[in-house]
């Protein structure tokens, strides 16, 4: 199975550790893909790219699209949501949203990859939850019950966690944290980011 890659470094090389039997293809333009046409999949890992650009027909289009659902993109029936934040790519569960034909599963299963369908809302489930819990944390922070590196030790010994709030806040990014919670937020205030968090980035 031949599928194209578009993203950054860090990612690309989070992806393709899932089957190394796959014959991936590293490509650096949308439009590279025009001479691409024997792949049997996309995935576009840069959250910023334009998907009006991406034609591959009935091609499965798997995007790192976090924080805005498939109505608001306009996206075609090709396109599957997935989180493709830092960290999540390497899971053996991915969630994904969109319309899972036959081509579409069997990228999944060649990647090994087992996979949940979810609503097409913001979020999906886990960076709903992971970006709560790092707004919580902001706020407890603000709240001057602890420090960074404390709170992060506790969640990792208290829960197991691999990564404290603050290690994932830094290692996803923290202006994707506070993008998904502002949409979050537009529907529920329990979401509101913490004011620490929002200053940190308008810095």
């Amino acid at each position: 199975m031949k599928i194209a890659v578009f993203g950054a470094d860090s990612l690309y090389n989070e992806l393709i550790q899932c089957n190394t039997g796959i014959d991936w293809i590293r490509v650096k333009a949308i439009r590279e893909l025009d001479d691409r046409k024997n792949i049997d999949a996309l995935f576009v890992l840069d959250e910023a790219i334009d998907i009006t650009d991406i034609n591959l027909a009935e091609k499965p289009v798997f995007i790192n699209c976090v924080t805005k659902t498939l109505k608001q993109l306009s996206a075609q029936k090709n396109i599957i949501r997935i989180n493709g934040w830092s960290g999540f790519l390497s899971k053996g569960l991915w969630e994904v949203s969109g319309i899972l034909n036959e081509y579409a599963v069997n990228v999944l299963l060649e990647c090994s990859k087992k996979y949940i369908t979810t609503p097409d809302e913001p979020g999906f489930i886990s960076a709903r939850i992971l970006a709560m819990i790092i707004n919580e944390a902001f706020y407890t922070e603000a709240d001057k019950v602890s420090d960074r590196s404390a709170i992060d030790i506790a969640m990792k010994l208290g829960t197991n966690y691999p990564f404290g709030p603050f290690e994932w806040a830094e290692k996803i990014g923290t202006e994707k944290i506070y993008e998904l919670l502002m949409a979050l937020s537009a529907q529920d205030t329990r979401y509101t980011p913490c004011a620490s968090m929002a200053q940190l980035i308008k810095q």
